[in-house]
C-alpha cells in the first residue's frame, strides 16, 4: 500500500478556511448547546416570576440591566439561528437544495434571516 507523501504531517488549523455551509453547521450546533444550557436558567426565571409579585419585580429589575438584555439577545439569536438552520437541514434532507451552489445560498439566507430577526427582536427588547 502506497502512502501519499504530499499530505501534510501537521495541519495548521488557523490556515484552514471553512466553507459557509460548514460554518452554519457549526453555528447550529453551538446555538443548540447554548439553548440547552440556558433552558434550566430560563425555567428557574419563569418559576420565580410566577411565585410572587416581589420576585417578579426583582427579576424584572435584573432583566433591565444591559448585560442581561445582551444575554437575552444572544439567546434570541441562538433560538432564531437554530430554527432557521434546522429548517435548512430539513429541506436538504428532503432533497431540496442539496447541491453545492444551493447549499451555499441557503447558508447565506440562514445567516441573513437569523440576524435580521435577531435585530427585530433586539429593537423590541432594548
Amino acid at each position: 500500500m502506497m502512502m501519499n507523501r504530499n499530505r501534510p504531517v501537521h495541519m495548521e488549523l488557523s490556515k484552514i478556511r471553512l466553507p459557509l455551509p460548514g460554518l452554519v453547521s457549526i453555528l447550529h450546533r453551538i446555538s443548540g448547546l447554548l439553548l440547552f444550557l440556558a433552558f434550566p436558567l430560563l425555567l428557574m426565571m419563569l418559576q420565580s416570576s410566577l411565585r410572587s409579585i416581589e420576585t417578579y419585580t426583582l427579576l424584572a429589575g435584573l432583566l433591565r440591566h444591559p448585560l442581561s438584555r445582551l444575554s437575552l439577545l444572544v439567546l434570541a439569536w441562538a433560538a432564531l439561528h437554530h430554527i432557521c438552520s434546522g429548517i435548512r437541514c430539513l429541506l436538504i434532507d428532503l432533497d431540496f437544495g442539496g447541491r453545492l451552489a444551493q447549499a451555499r445560498a441557503s447558508s447565506m439566507w440562514v445567516i441573513a434571516v437569523s440576524l435580521a430577526l435577531t435585530a427585530l427582536v433586539g429593537a423590541r427588547l432594548w
